[in-house]
């Protein structure tokens, strides 16, 4: 990765084989992935070994924009670590560590040049807090 990445972390209370669960399948990614309730995850496939291939698509619920999120994934290690290359090349890692009272996830990623740095944090933190209430919630 970078020397300039952006780290962003949540704790999530369930134990790490839920998380995994519900980040990984689709039918899950699709209720969960999205930063705010203006926007909304259309589309999902996610082989979740590695050099298995994702893509999420995302859109903004009034139409105004939308973006294809996808690559490949480098290493997946279950209950632990995904590291992925974005389809523009960029790199993240995921990382799941389990601990008395649930799961914290830490998310590492290389900033794409266009979007202010603080954008892309908040982004990214607002979809991990949308995750955070969705895996606490559900069964």
């Amino acid at each position: 990765m970078e020397k300039q990445a952006i780290t962003v972390e949540i704790f999530i209370d369930a134990p790490v084989e839920k998380v995994w669960r519900l980040w990984n399948e689709p039918r899950h990614i699709i209720q969960w992935n999205q930063p705010s309730t203006d926007w909304h995850t259309t589309h999902v496939e996610n082989d979740a070994v590695t050099d298995g291939k994702f893509l999420f698509v995302m859109k903004a619920k009034d139409g105004s924009g939308g973006f294809d999120f996808g690559g490949v994934y480098d290493e997946v290690a279950i209950h632990r670590t995904m590291s992925y290359t974005l389809s523009d090349g960029r790199k993240t890692t995921n990382r799941f560590t389990e601990t008395a009272g649930g799961t914290t996830i830490t998310e590492t990623f290389e900033p794409e040049r266009k979007t202010p740095l603080n954008e892309q944090e908040r982004f990214c933190a607002s979809v991990l807090e949308t995750f955070k209430k969705y895996a606490e919630t559900s069964q």
